[in-house]
């Protein structure tokens, strides 16, 4: 997970728990008298926006999705079918590594009730069935969504938080505010702007994101420094159940029905907080060479992988598309 560096006495931080999580908005006091008033009417949006995007409140527009879609098409709220049509878009871009239809899987697994199992092996298979992102038909024109089988369902868990911190700061942008960090529960960080030094003959900095080691969560891996980007981290360490002596995490690879393996964490660094989130999970799932193949030829894209090392003990860290000025990793990694 991720962590960020807000320790200077003149920032000001504003919380709330949504999501299963804490959401913080952190700002530099001076410039904005008024900042927690206006942090407050954004972090309001949470509320509402968990509301609409749960998978578990029977009265949200997701539950409403999954209950009608397989009958016919479902008119979408606009900011959430543009959510829908992001992450169809990623989903072939990753070729099927990141699929909001895998919750079948999820409930398989037991990791819908926190009550993790492994699965038979019809089991699998019956859940795979009603998987797969050509089961969801998006219409532009008329912004509605159908399922093209019964059984299908959506679950936004890996995208809600990051679009909650857009759409957060969306509304500090609007109402004035141009220099704030926001994250849900450390692990999505959205930084607009620069953290404002206390000394006045000191320059602006970029807000500083600290990534912790995946085996060691006391130990800091490196900082990322983002000015105007978004962070999303995604590790199976702290949602997991160990079954016959192995360890299995609750990031599911829907292409194999399978905890993915061969990462320990991955890091995105991505224009908004929806994108780095999503991909934080795709990227997971890839594993190393396909997610810096992914990066490479989408250069907006910053990744920090780290893997368990081919030797035995320790891990590797791959990096790709973050300079020297956006990445400094511990010697001690």
């Amino acid at each position: 997970m991720s962590s960020p560096d807000t320790n200077d006495d003149l920032l000001i931080r504003v919380s709330r728990r949504a999501m299963a999580c804490e959401f913080e908005v952190c700002f530099p006091a001076i410039p904005y008298p008024q900042g927690t008033e206006l942090a407050l009417e954004a972090l309001d949006l949470v509320d509402a926006l968990e509301g609409q995007l749960s998978y578990f409140r029977p009265t949200s527009e997701i539950a409403r999705i999954n209950l009608l879609a397989a009958d016919g098409p479902v008119e979408v709220e606009p900011g959430l079918f543009e959510l829908l049509r992001l992450a169809a878009r990623l989903h072939e871009e990753t070729h099927g590594a990141y699929d909001i239809t895998s919750a079948p899987l999820w409930e398989a697994w037991g990791f819908a009730r926190r009550a993790g199992g492994v699965p038979s092996e019809s089991q699998v298979a019956e859940a795979r069935q009603v998987v797969g992102g050509r089961l969801m038909e998006l219409d532009a024109a008329g912004r509605t969504i159908r399922f093209l089988k019964p059984g299908v369902r959506i679950n936004l868990g890996s995208i809600a938080k990051g679009y909650a911190l857009d759409r957060c700061g969306e509304k500090l942008l609007s109402s004035g505010m141009a220099d704030f960090l926001l994250h849900g529960g450390q692990s999505s960080v959205l930084g607009r702007g620069k953290q404002i030094p206390a000394r006045e003959d000191s320059p602006e900095t970029p807000w500083e994101v600290g990534i912790r080691h995946p085996q060691h969560p006391e130990r800091r891996l490196g900082t990322i420094r983002l000015c105007n980007r978004a962070l999303g981290t995604s590790g199976s360490q702290f949602q997991s159940f160990r079954h016959g002596g192995r360890r299995y995490g609750h990031i599911l690879d829907p292409r194999t029905g399978r905890p993915a393996e061969g990462v320990l964490s991955a890091t995105v660094v991505a224009p908004t907080a929806a994108l780095a989130d999503a991909l934080s999970t795709a990227l997971f799932v890839m594993g190393a060479g396909q997610s810096l193949d992914y990066c490479r030829a989408h250069p907006e894209i910053g990744a920090v992988l780290v893997c368990p090392s081919p030797h035995g003990g320790g891990v590797e860290v791959h990096t790709v598309g973050l300079s020297d000025e956006a990445l400094t990793l511990s010697r001690r990694g």
